[in-house]
């Protein structure tokens, strides 16, 4: 129990240090950043369930104020503005992230590249594109998945084998510490 605890809080706190990663501005008012990193880590490493806690726990850590969330910013304003869409999906992604990884037997590696591009591109996509298209009332919905898409999905696409090459050199050189695939 002890040890589960420690690693949620571990991963939530790398979360908060991939915010600060120097991110990119866009004129959309999201900004391209590396915490999907960490999301992707949280579910291809500690499974489904203690990697959306994971996620939960770095969300709500923000929301009380501290500010973790990319370019410094803490509160709830986040969560209502323009990166709001993204916020909310990010437990879900590390979730259904972790969910792949922990039922799909194949060799980690692959798995953990289809599971990113699954629950953290694919349907995290679907929560920010949602939540960018709320915020811009009278805009339609196809340019705002276009634009969302050709911004975003390059560097995805990056930190999806990123994860996927940390994920399987930890299996092979601690694979007790893999909870994902226990």
């Amino acid at each position: 129990m002890e040890r589960n605890i420690a690693l949620i809080a571990l991963f939530a706190a790398l979360i908060a240090v991939l915010s600060t990663v120097p991110q990119i501005h866009l004129p959309l008012g999201v900004p391209i950043t590396a915490q999907s990193l960490g999301v992707m880590l949280c579910g291809t490493v500690l499974g489904a369930r203690r990697g959306a806690l994971a996620v939960a726990l770095y969300l709500a850590v923000a929301a009380m104020g501290l500010p973790i969330l990319a370019g410094g910013r803490g509160g709830l304003a986040p969560f209502v503005g323009p990166s709001a869409g993204f916020l909310w999906g990010y437990p879900v992604a590390a979730f259904v992230t972790g969910w792949i990884v922990q039922h799909w037997r194949a060799s980690v590696g692959p798995v953990a590249l289809v599971a990113s591009m699954a629950g953290c591109v694919g349907l995290l996509y679907i929560f920010g594109i949602f939540g960018l298209w709320l915020h811009a009332p009278g805009t339609t919905a196809v340019p705002t998945i276009a634009a969302s898409m050709a911004i975003f999905l390059p560097g995805d696409l990056v930190k999806a084998g990123l994860a996927a090459l940390i994920t399987q050199s930890l299996a092979r050189a601690r694979p007790q510490s893999l909870l994902s695939r226990q």
